[in-house]
């Protein structure tokens, strides 16, 4: 799978993904910090990326007014590694599939 990282995003949380096989890109590494939401899942639309973010209400709000490869809301938790065995986890139980097109919460 193709992974899109927002800015709120640790990038450590990368470093697993990429372990698992996954393709992970950082979004200040291909837009400007300053990237407005809408046009932040557009480009990863564009490019058939799901997009992982911990921005909650703001993608919330903005996934259903367009078609998008999958979103994933990142819930911050005490520890990194917390977060990443949520996040595995997600990605082990919704598969492909499941991530297609769908709002999944790790």
């Amino acid at each position: 799978m193709k992974f899109l990282f927002d800015n709120d995003v640790p990038d450590d949380l990368g470093y697993v993904l990429r372990e698992l096989g996954h393709i992970v890109l950082l979004l200040r590494e291909v837009l400007p910090r300053t990237t407005p939401d809408p046009e932040v899942l557009a480009y990863a639309t564009a490019h058939g990326l799901i997009l992982i973010t911990c921005n909650r209400d703001d993608f919330l709000a903005l996934a259903p007014t367009q078609a998008h490869p999958g979103l994933i809301i990142l819930i911050r938790r005490v520890s990194r590694t917390a977060e990443r065995v949520a996040l595995v986890r997600m990605l082990e139980k919704a598969g492909d599939q499941g991530l297609s097109g769908n709002i999944n919460f790790a």
